[in-house]
């Protein structure tokens, strides 16, 4: 029997999931949101959708044409379609999603987010304040999307590299074998499991990178207009010192709640399958990371409004529910409302919209598991 799944979102995640799944042999539904569905017009226009077997000279993975099953600008259509819904979306735009798809979602349904960034918990809490507790829905954080991917073109994908597997966690917990199993029918990566979704927010490998480089060359990447690799130019090697001792706060905040992390060094190796000795090495050498010349070109892009807002703000949070003081997280975070006029411990991910708040450190461990 072939696999279904429902896509939800049709950016460059959403579009390289609906392609690299119905590549190996899954049947797809590809939701986009009206004023958000350009792209599913180029794919019509096109018959479906093309990855490029080359982009800017450099050769590229899993090129190919595929058709996509089902096209929908209906999210009732999308979420009926099958019981595996996945949303490679930014967090930003869980929450207006989940509910326009809480009235025709149905017991059994598996909710995998692509990155989760705790979005598990949020969209658990909205289920139950707004009437629809006794729905029995799975919600599943990965740590990221699987690939590094951009739209290059109408209907157009440049797939740069895919992880080597992708770490996930259910909530409940207890839930996530089952739930890989699932989902593993139409990945085309190996998922592993994680203790839980706290465990799969700190894991995220954005954490450390993309909102500090990204504070700490904002004159650069303003001035320049972001044409230049992101990865190679904005790592330095005092610029790796700073994000090296947020790596610790991290791996500290995660010690205090009872998670053996994953240092990023070792994640970055294991994922992009690299030898590198620091990360230093990483963001200089990943062939990766290395084949687009593009970078955030002002502080309104996802590596702050999303990476700083929905990691670094849960963070801090935990760090101060555990007592463990994050100073360089905590500047990072303000010198971003700075730039953006706004301030990230109110809107950003908190305890608070997890339904966490007032629990202690363990009762949250509990109530993951």
């Amino acid at each position: 029997m072939q696999s279904k799944v429902s896509i939800i979102g049709s950016g460059n995640a959403g579009l390289t999931a609906a392609y690299h799944f119905s590549l190996i042999g899954a049947d797809v539904s590809l939701y986009g949101a009206p004023g958000f569905d350009q792209p599913l017009t180029d794919i019509e226009e096109r018959g479906g959708i093309n990855a490029l077997a080359e982009f800017n000279q450099q050769p590229l993975t899993f090129s190919g044409f595929q058709t996509i099953n089902q096209i929908t600008r209906e999210i009732k259509e999308a979420v009926n379609y099958c019981d595996l819904l996945i949303l490679p979306i930014p967090s930003f735009a869980q929450e207006l999603l989940f509910r326009q798809m809480l009235p025709y979602l149905k017991d059994g349904q598996i909710i995998m987010l692509m990155p989760g960034n705790y979005g598990s918990l949020v969209l658990n809490n909205i289920m139950q304040n707004e009437g629809y507790g006794h729905l029995d829905i799975t919600f599943v954080d990965a740590i990221s999307i699987p690939w590094a991917t951009r739209i290059v073109g109408p209907a157009e994908l440049a797939i740069l590299g895919m992880k080597a597997f992708l770490p996930v966690a259910a909530l409940p917990a207890s839930r996530t074998e089952q739930a890989i199993s699932r989902l593993q029918q139409v990945m085309p990566l190996p998922l592993t499991s994680l203790n839980n979704v706290i465990s799969a927010g700190l894991e995220n490998i954005n954490f450390g990178g993309h909102p500090l480089l990204t504070t700490l060359n904002m004159g650069l990447l303003e001035n320049f207009d972001g044409q230049f690799n992101y990865y190679k130019d904005c790592c330095s090697i005092s610029t790796a010192k700073a994000a090296a001792v947020m790596e610790k706060e991290r791996q500290l905040v995660g010690e205090k709640l009872g998670l053996q992390l994953t240092p990023e060094l070792e994640a970055m190796n294991a994922l992009y399958d690299m030898d590198c000795i620091t990360v230093y090495d990483v963001n200089r050498t990943s062939e990766t990371h290395g084949k687009l010349n593009s970078a955030p070109n002002s502080a309104s892009n996802r590596y702050i409004t999303e990476d700083a807002a929905y990691l670094l703000v849960p963070c801090y949070e935990l760090g101060q529910l555990v007592g463990v003081d994050t100073p360089l997280v905590t500047s990072c975070l303000h010198i971003d409302n700075a730039y953006n006029d706004t301030n990230y411990f109110q809107s950003g991910r908190t305890l608070n919209k997890m339904g966490l708040s007032g629990m202690s450190a363990q009762q949250i461990m509990d109530f993951v598991a």
